[in-house]
């Protein structure tokens, strides 16, 4: 006999969520939508969403340290790690150490990642497509605008925290 499995969270529960963080909580549902679209874009490439960020830092410029990726990605060394595992077995990357420094590993993209350079291009099309097509022009910016200011609030606090 299965076990009845409770929904993720009830319409109560979100309710006080939104007015006790209402910001908070719509970048979270906006960033749990925008994944799962991404995802869906992303599925017939082979790809998972970030993954493909991964590959766009690659296509800028090839065989990056995975201390170099985590730095422009924003994301510690060992979510790389394992992103870049992954990415290896789907035959996109490659892993090499590095001539001047063995310690080093380096990421490489492989013939496949390569290829997909136009289709991840158009999977991002047409996510940005779908992401605006309720918006206004003055919609699309104030929001770009709140999002960077928003961002970067979040970024100087952690980098206080650091210290």
């Amino acid at each position: 006999m299965r076990a009845e499995q409770e929904p993720v969270a009830t319409v109560d529960e979100d309710l006080a969520i939104l007015d006790a963080a209402p910001v908070s909580f719509s970048i979270f549902s906006l960033a749990r939508s925008h994944r799962m679209v991404a995802a869906g874009f992303l599925a017939p490439l082979g790809l998972h969403p970030s993954q493909e960020i991964l590959l766009m830092r690659l296509w800028e410029h090839d065989c990056r340290s995975q201390k170099e990726l985590a730095r422009c990605l924003g994301v510690d060394q060992s979510t790389v790690a394992r992103t870049v595992q992954r990415m290896e077995v789907g035959g996109f990357v490659r892993r090499l150490a590095s001539v001047e420094d063995g310690r080093v590993t380096l990421v490489c993209l492989t013939d496949s990642g390569r290829a997909l350079r136009e289709q991840v291009m158009d999977a991002w099309r047409a996510l940005e497509q779908r992401s605006i097509s309720g918006l206004s022009s003055e919609e699309q910016d104030q929001f770009v605008a709140l999002a960077q200011k928003i961002a970067s609030t979040l970024d100087a606090g952690t980098e206080t925290e650091r210290g």
